[in-house]
């Protein structure tokens, strides 16, 4: 308990940034639909432009998730953390001073520009800060923590937004996003602090507005010396049948999340005429029973029954409850679904834990980045099958009627998954034994 105890930075950190960021989830469907289609509950120009931001927003990821994991390995977690918490502040602020068509245009183009970078990024290092301060034995359990401090934040700012409206719904997360920024750089200590932890990428020289040029042109070679490229990625994978294998599920596993996530809102407010309200209720429902799974059911069922094993039991609800809702027959049907996040929460946590015991202590980042950058390129790929299917089977030019068909096909994309996770074994953690050189600076 003592290492979780020194985790208490970095748990309210997240809870902060998550806070910010899930809150405006149950608005952003309004908002779009009020700026692109207003007075209507079905727009397949909305589930387009959302499909496409998706997209063009994973393929930056798959780009800059494995490069942030390396640069944190070399530069330290907080270094990097730094740029993402504050990126995310900006498009938030547009929406939270007006959600008119020009403005709304504005944030499109600038979420994009700046979820590059962001999605996924504050996990990913928080994950590899994780790794960095807990034993390989309880680092299931750790992450679930993690996972369940962000369904508890997911929890609170859903169900502030049931309280808000939407205009002071999009300012209190700017403001909760500017605390969580300011929160990390006064009280989260770096989890990497020895002599071969290069110079940080916010110095105190620059600070200052001292800049030495031999100085940043070394930096600047390093920094181009850490992309990682198409070798190290395939290195990676052929080091253990069990990190692809993992890679293998996550990809599918995320693949199917986005899909439903890009698909299920908008499939929600055609069938059932949902709204925010109705949304966050939903919201809340998912993250009270995720948090309550992740935070006390999972540390007593991952040392008892394995990362293995609850990787399966959690795919196997995922794709149950993606089924219930794309055959959904009355408006309490969601509802219903919603409680199986109980069991499903246990899946990605699980995922993390299995990778991060097939790498040395210098290779976390590398590994968790990678991992997230498998599920960026889940993040490009779905939008571009589901969200097309989406429009045609809401919209009255569907070849037959099935307005969850699209669901039902993101659940199939689940069912591979959890078919995949059956073949993964229980094998004894490699990563004390590539303890080695950590070499975080070229000779």
């Amino acid at each position: 308990m003592e290492k979780l105890s020194g985790l208490s930075h970095l748990f309210m950190t997240i809870f902060l940034h998550n806070f910010a960021t899930f809150m405006v989830i149950p608005a952003i469907t309004d908002v779009t639909m009020a700026a692109l289609c207003p007075g209507r509950d079905e727009c397949s120009l909305a589930i387009y432009i959302s499909g496409f931001q998706q997209a063009i927003i994973g393929l930056g990821s798959l780009v800059m998730m494995p490069l942030v994991g390396n640069l944190s390995d070399k530069y330290g977690r907080k270094a990097l953390l730094t740029f993402p918490m504050t990126l995310t502040i900006i498009p938030l602020a547009i929406l939270g001073y007006s959600r008119t068509r020009g403005f709304f245009y504005a944030y499109y183009v600038l979420k994009i520009l700046t979820a590059m970078f962001c999605e996924g990024s504050v996990h990913c290092l928080a994950l590899a800060y994780v790794a960095d301060n807990v034993p390989e034995g309880r680092r299931a359990s750790a992450f679930g923590i993690l996972s369940g401090i962000g369904s508890c934040a997911f929890v609170c700012g859903t169900l502030s937004t049931r309280f808000l409206s939407t205009a002071s719904t999009f300012q209190v997360a700017t403001a909760m996003a500017i605390l969580s920024a300011v929160y990390m750089r006064i009280f989260l200590p770096d989890s990497i602090i020895n002599d071969n932890l290069s110079t940080p990428i916010i110095s105190k020289g620059k600070l200052d507005g001292i800049v030495n040029p031999d100085e940043e042109s070394e930096k600047k070679m390093q920094m181009f010396k850490t992309m990682p490229s198409i070798e190290d990625m395939i290195a990676l994978l052929k080091s253990s049948l069990t990190f692809s294998q993992a890679a293998i599920v996550s990809f599918f596993s995320n693949l199917a999340d986005v899909g439903l996530h890009a698909s299920l809102l908008y499939y929600l407010k055609a069938r059932f005429h949902f709204n925010k309200d109705q949304f966050a209720d939903l919201m809340v429902i998912t993250g009270v029973a995720g948090t309550i799974s992740q935070l006390l059911l999972m540390p007593i069922l991952a040392p008892a029954l394995g990362e293995e094993r609850l990787l399966s039991i959690g795919l196997f609800f995922n794709c149950a409850h993606m089924i219930f809702y794309s055959i959904a027959w009355s408006f309490w049907v969601p509802y219903a679904a919603a409680v199986f996040s109980l069991f499903y929460v246990f899946s990605q946590p699980c995922i993390r834990s299995i990778v991060s015991k097939q790498v040395g202590p210098c290779e976390q980042g590398k590994a968790q980045g990678f991992i997230s950058g498998i599920g960026s390129f889940a993040n490009v790929a779905s939008p571009l099958i589901f969200s097309p299917l989406t429009a045609l089977f809401l919209s009255e030019r569907a070849p037959f009627y099935f307005p969850g068909f699209s669901i039902m096909c993101v659940g199939f994309a689940s069912m591979i998954a959890f078919v995949q996770s059956l073949m993964i074994r229980a094998v004894p953690p490699i990563s004390s034994q590539r303890v080695g050189d950590c070499n975080y600076m070229e000779a």
